[in-house]
C-alpha cells in the first residue's frame, strides 16, 4: 500500500508544471558561469529552490588541417573546439519566475534550453 501513497504523490495535476530544467551552453566556460549565477540569483529572488548548477562533460570538436597546401603531408595542425555546458533544476515554478527567467537578458554566445517537466 505504500507503493499507491508514493504514487499519488508522484502524479502531478494535468497543465501544472512541476519542474523547469534549464541547460545552458557556450564556447567561454567564464561567459557561462555568469550567466548560470544570473539564473540562480533571479530563482533566489522568487523564493523558488534551484538545483544546480550541475557540470556535464564538455564536448570536445578536434579538427586536424594539413599546414601545406601540396608537398609535406606530415605537417599537420590540430585545433579545437570546446562546448561548456550546465543544467540547472528548478522546482515547482510559478508564472512569475517563468516570467522573470523568458525576459533575463543573458550574454551573447550562450544558448539556453529550456524543458518543462
Amino acid at each position: 500500500m505504500a507503493t499507491d501513497s508514493a504514487k499519488k504523490e508522484a502524479k502531478a495535476v494535468p497543465g501544472e508544471i512541476s519542474k523547469l530544467r534549464i541547460r545552458v551552453r557556450a564556447y567561454e566556460h567564464k561567459i557561462l558561469d555568469a550567466s548560470v549565477k544570473q539564473i540562480i540569483d533571479t530563482a533566489a529572488r522568487f523564493d523558488v529552490k534551484a538545483v544546480g548548477p550541475i557540470p556535464l562533460p564538455t564536448e570536445i570538436k578536434k579538427y586536424t588541417v594539413n599546414r601545406s597546401t601540396f608537398v609535406h603531408k606530415d605537417a599537420r595542425e590540430q585545433f579545437e573546439m570546446r562546448m561548456h555546458k550546465r543544467v540547472i533544476d528548478i522546482l515547482n515554478p510559478g508564472p512569475k519566475i517563468i516570467e522573470a527567467l523568458t525576459n533575463l537578458s543573458l550574454p551573447s554566445g550562450v544558448n539556453v534550453d529550456v524543458k518543462m517537466m
